[in-house]
């Protein structure tokens, strides 16, 4: 079998259940020692008592398989709990050389209901926990490169979603801390690019906890792999953090039950330009109430349509 992440090592967040676990299984599988972080938080909101009985559940799992693995229970939303992550990876291994970022949790509600502290908890566990991992990791890496006076190897894999491409009506804190997450993941590619590190971004459609109330209306086959299953998004992880992707910085790609899409970044569809020194509002009027005329409201990004992609 081979093994394209042996002699790496790779944190994977939330990797209690769910996604991150079949990811961190991957990553394992391919040879990567791997830090499996979770918070270990019962529920899908972020409520309940911090276990670390999830990480180390899946610690065990991948060790049993013949893997290398050492659990971490911290909250990566913590900016100093993040960092002891990262320092925990290069202590344990010696260095860091994948970091997946998948931890997250969802507190659903209309704009017009949703309270300040349902925002802010998903804009601070999604957003915020991406960009303290991210930091400590690629400060590790740029003092690596700068001691080594060459490149280093470094991938990320944040984890955005659907939510954010096709939009969300329940789901506003939810949908702009994944939008959050693919600008945060474009600005770090570029600035990591010069050290050998890239950074991409996914979303996956899974039936996890999270999504259960989303897929509550299709039903697991009863044999074979159910299309929805967390293992069809793990290899594409598994890729993005290999030798093989390279070339594969700064992208966005969505991924279920054996599809792949690459998203484009948005393009202009229509440019206007005023024929006098600065545009007025009847000439704006005169422009552009024709061009959306007849379109339906809200519409959003082609990518979404062509895919038929909805919340996830």
């Amino acid at each position: 079998m081979s093994l394209p992440l042996a002699g790496l090592c790779a944190i994977v967040t939330g990797a209690g259940r769910g996604l991150g676990r079949a990811e961190a299984l991957e990553l394992a599988r391919l040879g990567a020692a791997v830090v499996v972080n979770d918070h270990g938080r019962p529920g899908r909101d972020g409520s309940g008592a911090a276990s670390a009985e999830p990480a180390e559940q899946v610690a065990e799992e991948i060790r049993a398989a013949g893997g290398t693995a050492v659990p971490h229970s911290g909250d990566v939303a913590d900016f100093r709990q993040a960092g002891e992550l990262v320092r925990l990876a290069v202590e344990e291994f010696g260095k860091l050389d994948i970091l997946v970022n998948n931890a997250g949790i969802l507190r659903d509600r209309m704009v017009f209901s949703m309270t300040e502290d349902e925002w802010d908890a998903v804009i601070r566990v999604h957003l915020k926990g991406h960009f303290n991992t991210t930091r400590f990791a690629a400060a590790h890496w740029r003092e690596r490169s700068k001691a080594a006076g060459a490149t280093v190897y470094g991938r990320i894999v944040n984890t955005s979603s659907e939510a954010f491409v096709a939009g969300s009506a329940g789901q506003p804190n939810y949908a702009a801390a994944k939008g959050g997450i693919v600008g945060l993941t474009t600005s770090t590619a570029l600035a990591l690019a010069k050290y050998g590190v890239t950074a991409n971004a996914i979303c996956p459609r899974a039936r996890t906890r999270m999504t259960e109330d989303v897929f509550a209306c299709l039903r697991k086959p009863e044999e074979g792999l159910d299309p929805l299953a967390p293992e069809h998004v793990a290899p594409l992880v598994g890729y993005l953090a290999s030798p093989a992707a390279a070339g594969v910085n700064g992208q966005l790609l969505v991924v279920h039950g054996g599809m792949v899409a690459v998203l484009e970044r948005p393009r202009v569809r229509a440019k206007f330009d005023s024929k006098q020194e600065a545009f007025t509002y009847d000439e704006l009027d005169a422009l552009l109430t024709p061009h959306y005329a007849g379109r339906p409201a809200g519409e959003t990004f082609a990518a979404a349509e062509v895919l038929g992609l909805k919340r996830g």
